[in-house]
């Protein structure tokens, strides 16, 4: 049925904060809402007390005993894992939400060029004044070569893999694939192949291109290690945008400073800063002397575009729960 009261909705998602306008349009009439500190568990705790609905990708055991009413806990993206559903309130529901495939594609594809054409040396060169090209530098610069005709492996197939490959697709790359039970069908996705994992030595025999884009699991960490990093040929680049952990920390650095990787793109890491704006480096490595890395903090998906698409997915999520409609998106019901 639906709610016999305006529902108060806590959000606790520094990224909704610039649509805070467009994501209160699209609320149920009668609702109020309140923008706590999401730095301040305090703060959000308190403000969840008499909630019917908080919006952040954190609920903590102590924020969610603090609920009294909480019947909705909706994350701001596809990872609910800060949520500590043992301690909501029975009955509440928790639900995320995607839209962030669109961005890390272009970032996928974009850094795929950039790599296989050596943009980040010549960059680098033409900056001291060296013209780091074949027609004035013929002994130091070979010919690059294009993504038309790279072999494209990807670790994972999901929303992200599939449309990155969309992309890569239209460059003329061809396409292979694995996942954790087979189920994608090569044929239907325009690929030249698909396996399990079981066939990752298959797959990094014949990249170019290696996209790394599955979730980090105990079954996935650690997947890409010294001798899987060793069937990739020297020219080859690899793009993680999944979780650092994937790929072996030591071994990534060792085979990208010694030449045996081409290049990498490495939007996903080892360390992270415990709050905003604090310094942080990456890893223990130095990737950031590396010549051949490109070093982005974790926002391949981090676009306007992917939380105008979130903020509308949840305030329709909202107006079902007002409604007394079946929500979209449901990770788990406790």
């Amino acid at each position: 049925m639906s709610t016999s009261h305006g529902l108060r909705i806590v959000v606790a998602d520094a990224n909704l904060r610039p649509l805070r306008s467009e994501f209160e349009r699209g609320l149920p009439a009668g609702s109020t809402v309140e923008w706590p500190d999401p730095t301040d568990p305090n703060a959000v705790a308190e403000a969840v007390v008499k909630a019917d609905v908080l919006v952040s990708g954190t609920c903590t055991a102590a924020i969610a005993r603090a609920a009294e009413r909480l019947r909705l806990v909706h994350a701001a993206g596809a990872g609910t894992d800060g949520i500590d559903r043992s301690a909501l309130p029975p009955g509440t529901q928790v639900a995320c939400t995607y839209h962030h495939e669109d961005s890390m594609a272009e970032y996928v594809a974009a850094s795929a060029v950039l790599l296989r054409r050596g943009l980040l040396r010549q960059d680098a060169a033409l900056r001291e004044g060296r013209w780091l090209s074949p027609v004035y530098a013929p002994d130091d610069a070979g010919w690059q070569p294009t993504l038309a005709g790279a072999t494209v492996g990807f670790l994972g197939f999901g929303h992200i893999g599939a449309r990155s490959w969309q992309l890569l697709r239209a460059f003329g790359a061809r396409g292979l694939a694995i996942s954790r039970r087979g189920e994608v069908d090569a044929g239907a996705q325009g690929l030249e192949w698909s396996g399990t994992v079981d066939d990752l030595p298959h797959l990094l025999n014949r990249s170019d291109i290696v996209v790394v884009a599955v979730p980090l699991t105990e079954t996935t960490r650690g997947l890409l290690g010294a001798p899987e990093l060793a069937r990739l040929h020297p020219e080859s680049v690899l793009i993680n945008v999944g979780r650092g952990a994937v790929v072996d920390e030591d071994a990534l650095y060792e085979a990208l400073h010694s030449g045996r990787l081409g290049g990498a793109a490495l939007d996903v890491w080892y360390a992270y800063p415990s709050a905003p704006g604090e310094r942080q480096q990456p890893s223990r490595h130095p990737f950031h002397t590396l010549p051949n890395v490109l070093m982005t903090p974790h926002s391949s998906g981090l676009t306007r575009q992917t939380f105008a698409a979130r903020a509308a997915d949840i305030a329709a999520n909202i107006r079902r729960l007002a409604a007394g409609e079946e929500l979209t998106n449901i990770v788990e019901r406790s």
